[in-house]
């Protein structure tokens, strides 16, 4: 079967956090401002942020989630939001971003396929800022 264009590209992700205002104000602070819109449903409330790149990242607070509940990466699901970076320095200047921020992260790594620089939002989901050593020239 042929696939539509060149196939689909990830439009945007929807996380579930325990409170989305402070989760966008997390995200707004790292990334920077965001068009917000807010929407509920009869069981969740969400803020979806949109930043001038075209990331959108949809923060959402169900009913059902039990107060104090954490986010593991080692369960069914999300293990990691990675944001692409064009180069090595960039996602150094990440790191430095997360410094100042007073964000706690990880060490920058330098694996065989890019570098990349992880630290964790409010609820613990892993933000992995992430360049590839040898980006595809499709």
């Amino acid at each position: 079967m042929d696939l539509p264009g060149d196939g689909p590209t990830v439009h945007h992700v929807t996380l579930s956090v325990t409170d989305p205002e402070a989760s966008a104000r997390w995200y707004e602070a790292l990334l920077g401002p965001a068009a917000v819109v807010r929407r509920e449903g009869p069981d969740w409330v969400r803020a979806r942020l949109q930043w001038p790149s075209g990331l959108v990242i949809g923060l959402t607070r169900h009913e059902r989630t039990v107060p104090g509940d954490a986010f593991d990466h080692g369960r069914v699901g999300l293990d990691h939001l990675g944001l692409a970076c064009a180069s090595e320095d960039e996602v150094r200047a990440w790191a430095a971003r997360l410094d100042a921020l007073g964000v706690a992260r990880g060490p920058v790594e330098d694996v065989p396929y890019g570098w990349a620089v992880t630290a964790r939002d409010p609820d613990g989901i892993p933000i992995e800022f992430f360049a590839d050593r040898h980006p595809s020239t499709s």
